[in-house]
């Protein structure tokens, strides 16, 4: 273990802080050992990865001196936030700034950093296609990452830049086909008939991030855009009905529909998947399905991920 280079994970008990520590851990000739940063190392998250042979350290956003302890002696780190635990773009821009410092200060020397698209790069603000919220932004979650990109940068920190996406397992929490009054199933998703949608293993983030670690200092500087499939939401449904075994239609909703919707941020995820839509093709040439692979031979298509996942949605 003492000659493992150490990698520091945040958001290690998180789907893709937790996703990025299990390929690690399972990697056991990797040449990488795996310090999980948590608020709380007494959760049974952080009591499993510590099975696992994880270093549990504590350390929070909010106390900047803890994230610095946690950072010390580590060759690289796994940085992620997490925009749902507050909604708020200036508390993730905030959060954003801590891990840049404490990186920094530490000596860090390779970064991989979850982040997404500044959208206001293809979608200016002036645009009234879309509501603009938190006073500056289309998809808030998605600009504020995108536009700390820079604060990597300003601080000098060697880092990659890891786009990710649509998580295939948001088909696991509300998304995935219901069944109608007519006792069809139907995926219904707020994206329009004929526009891809990537998607991907949130694993996936894991895999590819240990193979990011291992090819060294020739992806600092980079940005690799991640998916494991670009599909329509009739591709969607076409897939879900050859897994489930009866027929899946596809139903858009309209985005305006979907913003008027009583359910949290309705307008955030409209914007969202607007965005998916109507730059769908910019998007999906952002990530390379053939080159991924390079990366990375274990992604996971929508296929791979329904045949493991199937058995989760029967019966919806």
């Amino acid at each position: 273990m003492n000659d493992k280079k150490v990698i520091a994970v945040t958001g290690a008990t998180g789907a893709q802080g937790g996703g990025v520590a299990r390929a690690i851990l399972a990697d056991p000739d990797s040449g990488f050992a795996v310090r999980a940063l948590t608020r709380n190392p007494d959760s049974s998250a952080a009591m499993e990865l510590a099975a696992l042979g994880a270093e549990v350290v504590q350390a929070d956003f909010y106390d900047e001196p803890s994230v610095h302890k946690a950072f010390e002696g580590a060759y690289g780190a796994f940085l992620v936030t997490n925009f749902w635990a507050h909604g708020s773009a200036a508390k993730e821009t905030e959060e954003v700034n801590v891990l840049a410092r404490a990186a920094k200060a530490t000596g860090i020397r390779h970064v991989v950093w979850s982040t997404l698209e500044d959208t206001r790069e293809l979608l200016p603000l002036e645009d009234e296609r879309m509501p603009v919220l938190q006073d500056k932004y289309n998809v808030p979650h998605f600009d504020a990452k995108g536009e700390a990109n820079e604060l990597f940068r300003q601080a000098g920190v060697p880092t990659t830049f890891l786009n990710t996406t649509f998580f295939f397992q948001g088909f696991l929490q509300g998304l995935g086909p219901q069944r109608a009054e007519d006792g069809v199933l139907t995926l219904t998703l707020p994206i329009e008939d004929g526009k891809l949608l990537s998607g991907v293993d949130v694993n996936d983030i894991g895999r590819t991030t240990l193979a990011i670690f291992k090819g060294g200092d020739r992806f600092v500087g980079e940005t690799i855009g991640l998916a494991g499939d670009h599909l329509t939401g009739a591709q969607y449904a076409t897939k879900f009905e050859t897994a489930l075994g009866e027929p899946v239609r596809f139903q858009p909703v309209p985005y305006d529909v979907f913003r008027s919707l009583d359910i949290p941020a309705a307008e955030e995820l409209a914007n969202m998947f607007q965005y998916y839509g109507d730059f769908d093709q910019e998007f999906t040439a952002a990530r390379d399905l053939n080159k991924l692979r390079e990366l990375n031979p274990a992604l996971k298509s929508f296929d791979d991920w329904l045949a493991d996942n199937a058995s989760k949605i029967k019966g919806s």
